[in-house]
């Protein structure tokens, strides 16, 4: 475990820790994102990404992308984005899967995943109001209501 700490300290970690023996947590700063990713696959096989949650946190919005690794031992990289700038690099060249687990978090928070190769609506209908994300703290059901009756 300390070889994984110094190993990956370039990569903008803010914190690391441990909650379970079989989980690890890295929160780094967001523009690192996709160096931390090659390095894990390349350094360690780091392939098989289970999910990428994404949370509204207000002025925030966070992702966790959640990786299992061998030995049942499960890696979670999260990065927080300001709501000003909701824009992050895509990993679906990384790591093809990702392609419908940034399609939904980009459907229902809004988050812009640059050079991602298709974010049309996963979840979402293809006729839903453009700019209305259903996992956002500023969602409501009243200002869809009114939307729809446009």
């Amino acid at each position: 475990m300390e070889d994984l700490i110094k190993k990956i300290e370039p990569f903008g970690v803010l914190e690391f820790k441990r909650p379970k023996e079989r989980r690890i947590f890295i929160r780094i700063k967001s523009e690192f994102l996709r160096d931390l990713i090659s390095f894990l696959i390349g350094e360690y096989d780091l392939r098989h990404l289970s999910t990428i949650t994404g949370i509204d946190l207000g002025e925030e919005i966070e992702l966790l992308y959640h990786f299992s690794y061998k030995h049942s031992i499960e890696i979670t990289i999260g990065i927080k984005i300001p709501k000003s700038s909701l824009k992050v690099p895509t990993i679906t060249d990384l790591i093809p899967g990702a392609i419908f687990y940034e399609k939904e978090v980009h459907d229902m928070l809004g988050v812009v995943f640059e050079g991602h190769p298709d974010l049309s609506p996963l979840i979402l209908p293809e006729n839903w109001p453009e700019g209305v994300h259903p996992l956002r703290k500023d969602y409501s059901i009243e200002k869809l209501k009114e939307l729809i009756k446009k």
